[in-house]
């Protein structure tokens, strides 16, 4: 694009561990294009962000500068540049991006901080994003968030505050599990919905047993015959059942809404149904470009 004028009004960034999505936006919070990459925080030196983002969004700018607001582990210790933890309580929808430094003339960065909280100690990046989106989108709520991923998060919102949250590592055990273990030998990527609601159900009544019960996974696939499609499913209702049980305390008699991609946040829905529980559901991408767009928006705000 060799024009003056800037293709995006501003540029919306989640920049995971292993990935990198970007979204070209109008001023009101619409997207106009996007754009992907693996070249997530975990592969790249400090050196390597700017041309990382600039890869991606170069067709979008012009000759003046743009804003470009940042969620994500790009605000880590080890991103681009810290954006240092809020604690909770807080509330998502007033944290501030912090300013980073660029070469680039043409881009202004902002970086929205993560959240920790010191009693557990627990922190998130990226998430509460979502959660603003989410609030954003959902004034007024008050309940309890799901975001799975490769580490789950439980939300306790009251009031527009995170109250409290607890992570679980549920979404990185299972690919260990599946690609590392002695279980890749039955794993496979199909899925049975009777194996998943079995094992979600399983570990729910006995969670001290899920590591004996994990193994049987191989145990019966040597004995009776393999069943690789059974044998995932089954996987993933142990590990998800068992993080239900310790999260009982969040999920136990509250509204519910799971944030995250269709297949996985699918899999959190239908184990809350089998406990009783209608869970709602919002998409993740949409709730990150939600958030980031109303955290974006504060920018021309004056600090309180």
């Amino acid at each position: 694009m060799s024009g003056e004028a800037a293709y995006a009004d501003w540029i919306a960034v989640d920049w995971g561990t292993s990935h990198l999505r970007v979204w070209a936006m109008t001023s009101d919070g619409e997207m106009r294009a996007e754009a992907t990459s693996d070249k997530g925080m975990g592969c790249l030196t400090p050196g390597e962000f700017e041309p990382a983002l600039l890869e991606l969004v170069e067709p979008w700018l012009g000759a003046g500068t743009i804003e470009v607001t940042a969620c994500g582990m790009v605000g880590s210790r080890q991103g681009w540049a810290e954006a240092p933890y809020v604690a909770v309580p807080c509330k998502p929808l007033e944290l501030r991006a912090v300013p980073a430094k660029t070469q680039d003339r043409r881009l202004r960065l902002r970086l929205i901080p993560g959240v920790k909280q010191d009693k557990p100690a627990d922190v998130m990046r990226g998430e509460e994003t979502q959660i603003a989106g989410f609030l954003s989108t959902v004034p007024g709520f008050d309940g309890v968030l799901c975001l799975p991923g490769t580490h789950t998060k439980w939300a306790e919102i009251s009031a527009g505050e995170v109250v409290s949250f607890r992570t679980f590592m549920t979404g990185e055990l299972y690919a260990t599990l599946s690609k590392e273990s002695v279980l890749r030998h039955s794993v496979g990527e199909g899925w049975s919905d009777d194996a998943f609601s079995g094992a979600v159900a399983e570990a729910l009544a006995k969670p001290e047993m899920l590591a004996a019960r994990l193994f049987s996974i191989r145990a019966e696939g040597l004995l009776r015959g393999p069943d690789p499609d059974a044998a995932n499913a089954r996987l993933s209702g142990l590990l998800i059942g068992a993080e239900l049980a310790a999260a009982k305390p969040y999920w136990l008699g509250r509204e519910i809404v799971v944030i995250g991609a269709d297949r996985i946040a699918k899999a959190y829905a239908e184990a809350l149904d089998h406990q009783g529980l209608t869970a709602k559901s919002a998409d993740g991408a949409r709730m990150t470009r939600a958030g980031l767009t109303a955290l974006h928006q504060r920018h021309s705000e004056p600090a309180a």
